[in-house]
């Protein structure tokens, strides 16, 4: 990761509100491993620092060139692995994870605060770069995800039938308040292997692109695929394309947006009447940190090593493609955003989501948040379980909203 040290002093400790955060006085983060060769690769995995840890300061342009840097490092790798074929092939693993961690975080990040116009705050340069990610990736053209994201998922509209999110719930995932969390799990996992929900899906974001970008813009978009197709098909380089760039920019990109989609923020309860106020909206967005409570260090032994191998297997096989294919980027800290969504510290999310617990959160309610990526798509399940069923009824969805309804399948 491309950054530079603060120079800060270490923030001191914090405890959000817990949700089996603590046992015997120490919390799960604080519980893992703190020498300073792990401390920063460890607060980057699970979004959250250790208590008194040292602010290491990122900015937007650093994160723009690690996505740029992400994609081209799995370009490369997975031009080596289609030219050397064999085992070289397994090559195409680390291809398919750093092209899709590249993407993603240009769409959770920069596309995201571009819309903002928050990304470097000068609205030209910031828009010029929204349009070309749109373009790029194939996703809601940037004007129209500027204006429907700022009106319809910020402020009043928040989790209410015109926001975006609940659209997507609704409509692309056809969840429904009263679903045991079963169902809907496996509702999601099956749409994830469905060929036709792929195809749809990619037919979707073509449209939305399509009908939500200037002539200008769809005129570019299309020289700029079109380019990219005629190089590789004159390089003969076409199963390159298919396999290293177009495969991660659609099902594997799709994969990852409806996983995010399931985690972004809970539905409030049917008991739920003063929809408004900062405590209110507080409640619909939890940080998901990514890890778990490292062993007893008081173990020993074959038990101790048996206890750490398993916890470190797990981190490495569960947890970190968690955190680098689905909660990429600033996604774990996603109620800061809320919280703040034009904060000039947006590329700094760790640390300053930490420093403004730190200060007591001035004016809002404690943070929560969850660990792992199943138990917060777990807990956005329930909430939707038992959400009011006349307030999410799908069929009211023409009378509160205007947004053309295929763009439901952006996240």
């Amino acid at each position: 990761m491309i950054g530079s040290a603060g120079g800060g002093a270490p923030l001191p400790p914090v405890h959000d509100v817990p949700m089996g955060e603590h046992r015997d006085g120490v919390s799960v983060r604080d519980s893992m491993p703190r020498p300073g060769v792990l401390a920063l690769p460890l607060t980057l995995l699970t979004g959250k620092p250790t208590a008194g840890q040292r602010p290491f300061r990122f900015t937007p342009t650093a994160h723009l060139v690690n996505a740029l840097l992400s994609v081209g490092c799995g370009l490369v790798a997975g031009w080596f692995a289609l030219r050397w074929s064999g085992w070289a092939l397994l090559l195409l693993v680390p291809c398919w994870s750093m092209v899709l961690h590249g993407i993603r975080n240009l769409r959770m990040m920069m596309f995201h605060q571009c819309a903002h116009r928050n990304m470097w705050n000068r609205r030209r340069a910031d828009s010029a770069l929204g349009r070309f990610i749109a373009a790029l990736l194939v996703i809601q053209g940037f004007t129209a995800y500027s204006r429907e994201h700022v009106v319809d998922h910020h402020a009043v509209n928040h989790m209410t039938l015109r926001d975006p999110t609940v659209q997507a719930f609704l409509l692309t995932l056809r969840l429904r308040p009263g679903m045991s969390r079963r169902d809907m799990w496996r509702r999601v996992l099956g749409l994830l292997v469905s060929p036709r929900f792929h195809t749809t899906f990619l037919i979707a974001r073509v449209r939305s692109y399509a009908h939500g970008s200037s002539t200008r813009a769809r005129i570019g978009a299309a020289a700029l695929h079109g380019s990219v197709a005629a190089t590789a098909v004159a390089a003969d380089a076409a199963v390159f394309l298919l396999v290293c760039w177009l495969l991660p920019l659609t099902v594997f990109f799709q994969v990852s947006n409806t996983l995010r989609l399931c985690v972004k923020h809970t539905f409030p309860t049917a008991e739920q009447r003063d929809r408004r106020g900062r405590a209110y909206f507080a409640s619909l967005t939890n940080a998901i940190f990514i890890g778990e409570r490292a062993p007893d260090r008081a173990l020993r032994g074959p038990r101790a090593a048996a206890a750490w191998t398993r916890w470190w297997a797990r981190l490495l096989v569960v947890h970190f493609p968690a955190r680098y294919l689905v909660l990429t980027g600033d996604t774990v800290c996603h109620d800061f955003h809320h919280r703040f969504p034009m904060s000039r510290q947006w590329a700094d999310y760790i640390f300053a989501r930490e420093a403004d617990a730190a200060a007591g959160t001035p004016g809002w309610p404690p943070y929560r948040h969850v660990w792992g990526l199943v138990p917060a798509i777990d807990a956005v399940f329930d909430s939707l379980r038992v959400a009011d069923p006349a307030e999410y009824d799908p069929d009211r969805l023409a009378d509160v909203s205007s947004r053309e309804l295929f763009a439901a399948f952006d996240d």
